[in-house]
């Protein structure tokens, strides 16, 4: 095993040249590492003696642990994805993951706002304040390009083309694609840059980062994430909204405004089709229910 723990390192050193967060490398490394503890355990030295029945056993110590579904099928697919790793570099013959089905996960339908909350969200921060200039472009630019917090915290001023419209962006696996912005977004990013940026920056510290702390360095993800929450809490909106609920909301509002869904597959960076099809049970649900409350024999008489 502990040869097998070095083809770890080696493969992790791989996913971090394939452009892997820092996030996603720390998960492999220890869930993977989770398995090969296990092995250990159970007296397994060689790769040779990974069979249908360890890999049960596995499972069941999982369930045992307390782990949901969810949480499995990501060991899954991790050790499915080394096991493919170990594969292609000779090491084992085949992948003994082939074998596994991962649990079935009920598909739950992503949370999104409504457009009056969209709009209550936008307008909380103050227009006159550096980092409310700031905090207003940033939520423009999620709720305008669907972006991933870590696209929004990575873009550098280069990548912006107000004249156009656009900004060009690195997304998952370093691929890179243009976002589109509205003409609000625009107007914000531009107050941002003249007016908010050039406060936040610091002589000692100079950075190409679009959006800036107050510090004058790059702002991080965390950060976004409480300037979501921040906003929401002063919005009034009762809930929690995280950057990806506002991706989701970019998805649905594109589809509820008759947008396909190649089209929205295209702006969010989806490589995979079938990550983008979960937005139209969103749109169809909305469908379904203006239908009920607005057709005269959509409901019994009475209700």
């Amino acid at each position: 095993m502990d040869t097998i723990r070095a083809w770890l390192e080696r493969y992790l050193e791989a996913l971090e040249r394939d452009n892997a967060s820092p996030y996603t490398v720390k998960n492999y490394r220890h869930e993977i590492g989770q398995f090969l503890d296990f092995l250990k355990e159970q007296g397994i030295g060689s790769w040779e003696e990974v069979d249908r029945h360890v890999l049960r056993r596995y499972l069941a110590w999982l369930q045992a642990q307390g782990y949901v579904k969810a949480s499995i099928t990501r060991r899954i697919s991790e050790l499915r994805s080394f096991c493919r790793y170990l594969v292609r570099e000779g090491i084992l013959e085949t992948n003994p993951f082939r074998v596994i089905s991962s649990p079935k996960i009920p598909k739950r339908l992503p949370d999104y706002l409504e457009p009056q909350e969209v709009e209550a969200l936008l307008t909380a921060p103050d227009p006159m304040d550096p980092q409310g200039q700031r905090d207003r472009a940033i939520l423009e630019v999620l709720y305008a390009a669907g972006l991933r917090v870590s696209e929004v915290v990575s873009l550098n001023i280069k990548n912006v083309n107000l004249d156009q419209g656009e900004l060009r962006v690195w997304g998952k696996g370093a691929k890179e694609r243009v976002a589109l912005l509205g003409e609000p977004a625009c107007r914000a990013l531009k107050r941002y840059l003249q007016d908010g940026r050039p406060k936040l920056t610091r002589e000692n510290r100079p950075t190409n980062a679009l959006f800036l702390n107050r510090f004058g360095g790059r702002l991080s993800t965390r950060s976004v994430s409480n300037i979501l929450d921040k906003y929401a809490k002063v919005a009034g909106l009762g809930r929690r909204v995280t950057p990806h609920i506002v991706r989701h909301t970019f998805a649905t509002h594109l589809l509820d405004g008759g947008a396909d869904l190649r089209t929205v597959q295209e702006l969010l960076g989806h490589a995979d089709l079938s990550s983008t099809q979960i937005y139209t049970h969103v749109s169809q649900s909305r469908v379904r229910e203006v239908y009920r409350k607005a057709h005269p024999r959509a409901r019994e008489s009475g209700n």
